[in-house]
């Protein structure tokens, strides 16, 4: 019987990227491993192509001469069943082992940890009946520089995983505890598998070691005890709070299966930027335009604030990029009443556009100056003296 196309037996184009092929291959491998398929004499087979398939693909010298010679690559003695050639040392991997180095489940071992832990049952998490956690989940939320200032409460509309009401969690079609001993591991919730000279124990697959399977399955949650379902959720978020910054809602992530504990939701804070105000830590700053007739002069500037309008005093003779200080107008720290400063950088502005009439009171405004009226200049070409002649 001629071997399939790999690309066909994991289903992405010859162009997938690795993370297209990793994807596909997590997919395929859960769907079609033997533990989960105890009844179909065929998932062994099919599990094995897939991960033959998997193992030249993601090998960019194994992939670069299958797409050159298809599997005549790993003919005659040249590929890896062969031993030689790409990879040598005694053929593919063994599948099992591939699928626990992409789920996380180590190569070789035990299953330590991982996906392949969470897909096949973990003893730690539901080992003989135990209380099935619910996974914890992410929200990331936009927020205002205001809102981050003042706090706010936020509504938030969450999908996760959420109690089955036709059975009340039971995971029974009866919504009563209807179970009976796992006829897999005969109720202990753990199998012992051979792995050559070794013999690996791991939670039963059929029971998700809990020793112990729904007689009469729920219809609508498939005897899991949970269902996807939206639900909303109230968050405050405290004045001052950062960019990046992480609020916990304990219970608020996935219900677990069959009425375990919820895990929590863990929401990641992005303040959105300011039109105007740039923040560092609890403090703020902004520039402000200064027309030079204010700025040559003086008077009094108004400027923009998180809690409305502040009047500055510009002195006579202010420059470009004189800072000015408004205390106590900056950003609270978490937990504390006390803010930051607001730092008002002020930019003097040269005028546009000008008319006939101002162009000649200005011309004969600035025959009026002297160098004791322009202390930059005068300061500058005293140190640029020796560059003239002078």
């Amino acid at each position: 019987m001629s071997k399939r196309d790999y690309y066909e037996v994991l289903g992405v184009s010859k162009s997938a990227s690795e993370s297209e092929i990793k994807k596909s291959y997590r997919k395929l491998a859960v769907k079609h491993h033997p533990d989960k398929n105890p009844d179909d004499p065929e998932a062994e087979e099919r599990f094995k192509e897939i991960g033959e398939a998997y193992e030249v693909l993601m090998d960019p010298q194994k992939k670069a001469a299958y797409d050159r010679f298809g599997h005549d690559a790993f003919s005659q003695g040249t590929g890896p069943s062969a031993g030689g050639g790409f990879g040598g040392g005694g053929g593919f991997h063994d599948p099992l082992d591939i699928f626990r180095e992409v789920f996380g489940g180590g190569r070789g071992g035990g299953g330590g940890g991982g996906i392949f832990d969470e897909i096949f049952g973990n003893a730690s998490r539901g080992g003989g009946g135990g209380n099935r956690r619910g996974s914890d989940l992410r929200y990331d939320l936009p927020i205002t520089l205001e809102e981050a200032s003042a706090g706010v409460e936020k509504e938030l509309s969450i999908e996760r995983y959420v109690g089955c009401e036709t059975c009340q969690s039971t995971g029974s079609a009866s919504g009563s505890k209807d179970v009976r001993s796992c006829s897999t591991c005969g109720g202990a919730g753990q199998v012992i598998t051979s792995r050559g000279f070794f013999q690996v124990q791991q939670p039963c697959p059929a029971c998700d070691g809990a020793g112990e399977t729904i007689a009469n399955p729920c219809q609508n949650c498939n005897g899991e005890g949970r269902v996807k379902g939206n639900s909303r959720i109230k968050l405050k978020i405290p004045a001052g709070i950062m960019d990046g910054g992480r609020l916990r809602s304990s219970g608020n992530g996935d219900v677990g299966k069959l009425g375990g504990t919820a895990g929590d939701l863990f929401v990641v804070i992005h303040v959105k930027e300011h039109d105007i105000f740039e923040r560092d830590g609890n403090d703020l700053y902004c520039e402000v335009p200064l027309p030079f007739t204010e700025a040559a002069l003086g008077g009094e500037l108004m400027v923009p604030t998180l809690d409305g309008k502040a009047s500055i005093k510009v002195p006579a003779g202010t420059q470009t990029n004189t800072s000015f200080r408004l205390r106590g107008k900056g950003v609270p720290g978490i937990n504390s009443s006390r803010k930051g400063d607001l730092l008002v950088n002020v930019q003097v502005e040269t005028p546009v556009k000008l008319n006939k009439q101002q162009e000649t009171a200005l011309k004969a405004f600035s025959e009026t100056l002297t160098d004791k009226n322009l202390p930059m200049r005068e300061t500058f070409f005293q140190k640029a003296k020796s560059f003239f002649g002078g």
